[in-house]
């Protein structure tokens, strides 16, 4: 009797492992496989949240198949007191394994709203975005002028969430007088900049930042990455350039930037420039005559005078000889390569083609034709807005 006890108890034994194995090899499968999700979402972590929520939160989401499987595999993995505060993109077919990884791998969150603080040449903006889950883009939910709008409601009823990211982006082209007075806008920055940094000096880019960063922080990481553009790029520069320093090619670089937009055409007007500086040419660009007057605390918003062509001020390039003194704005790196690596040309003359680029020349009596082109364009765009204006 005792013998079929014990065969029946060691049965028992067997078939209570065999069951147990099974749910272990299902449970396993269960946690590392592709997870229930048809469509990505974007799930957020409240702070402090347990790994209990969140685990219900995810399977009443639709991204995890089971919450204790989850809270088990997050135990199993020392991960469950790991959880990060923060918005997260969850992809579909995501397993619960890769879940717990987006949930626990710290840094920036990669869904929910985004302010970006962006600095432009002639004003600047507040555009709220928010991630769409479907397409992986982001969406423009509110866009205002801070120098002459009020927040709308729906920025004020966001900005303020724990986990919105700040960004501010600054463009080619902008003065550092400008940045600073458009940073003092930025309503998520603290502190003041007290001086403005020398012209040229600040790199722009996009820049995540901190809500209640320090202004003088953001900017000094700005000049960190200009100094460290302008040093490696000098490093690769072409031999036999008309400048001996650093400085020097910089200033070359600001005025590249705010002679074209089109990328592709910086490296052929640095060679028009730089051609001009080696045959004893002056400059003879209207983006240094108008730094004169306005010494990059403004849009000149018109064009420039015949005086103000002839004025003598250290920046009327149609006057002085060689290089202005400082740059007239802080170029991007693709100007600063430009002017280090130009175009092997014969280009003295550039003018307007119409398309937003330019038409380079070599001989004036070639320049002449692509301005009088230039000058009938202006010409039938101008009887076409009149047209316009007309019959409205």
């Amino acid at each position: 009797m005792w013998r079929a006890i014990a065969s029946n108890a060691l049965t028992l034994f067997i078939v209570i492992l065999l069951v147990v194995s099974g749910l272990l090899a299902w449970g396993r499968e269960e946690y590392r496989g592709p997870g229930p999700l048809t469509d990505a979402i974007c799930f957020r972590v409240e702070r402090g949240a347990s790994l209990s929520a969140v685990s219900r939160a995810l399977e009443a989401q639709g991204a995890i198949s089971d919450a204790r499987i989850f809270r088990i595999g997050a135990d199993y993995s020392d991960q469950s007191e790991d959880l990060k505060f923060g918005s997260y993109l969850i992809q579909s077919g995501t397993s619960m394994r890769d879940v717990l990884g987006i949930l626990t791998s710290g840094g920036q969150s990669t869904c929910g709203r985004e302010v970006n603080f962006q600095i432009g040449v002639a004003s600047a903006r507040v555009i709220l975005r928010e991630l769409d889950p479907a397409t992986n883009r982001y969406v423009e939910v509110v866009k205002f002028d801070p120098a002459t709008e009020a927040a709308p409601q729906a920025y004020v009823d966001v900005a303020s969430e724990p986990d919105m990211r700040f960004r501010v982006t600054l463009a080619e082209g902008v003065t550092s007088f400008q940045v600073v007075e458009e940073l003092k806008r930025a309503d998520f920055l603290t502190g003041e900049v007290t001086e403005v940094p020398p012209e040229g000096s600040l790199a722009p880019d996009s820049y995540e930042v901190e809500k209640g960063s320090e202004r003088a922080a953001l900017i000094a990481r700005m000049t960190e990455a200009q100094t460290r553009i302008l040093a490696q790029l000098w490093a690769e520069r072409a031999p036999d350039l008309p400048y001996d320093t650093p400085e020097e090619a910089l200033i070359m670089a600001s005025i590249v930037e705010k002679e074209t937009g089109v990328a592709d055409e910086r490296p052929q007007v640095a060679s028009v420039f730089i051609n001009r500086l080696e045959r004893g040419m002056r400059l003879q660009t209207d983006p240094t005559v108008i730094y004169g007057i306005t010494l990059g605390q403004g849009v000149l918003g018109r064009g420039l005078r015949q005086s103000e062509l002839r004025r003598e001020t250290p920046y009327n390039t149609y006057v002085i000889d060689g290089l202005p003194p400082t740059p007239i704005a802080n170029p991007g790196a693709l100007s600063i390569r430009a002017a280090l690596n130009p175009d092997k040309t014969d280009y003295v003359f550039f003018v307007a083609d119409g398309t937003g680029g330019h038409a380079f020349a070599v001989t004036l009596e070639e320049h002449n034709r692509n301005v009088a082109r230039w000058r009938e364009i202006e010409r039938q765009q101008g009887q076409e807005n009149a047209t316009g204006v007309q019959g409205e």
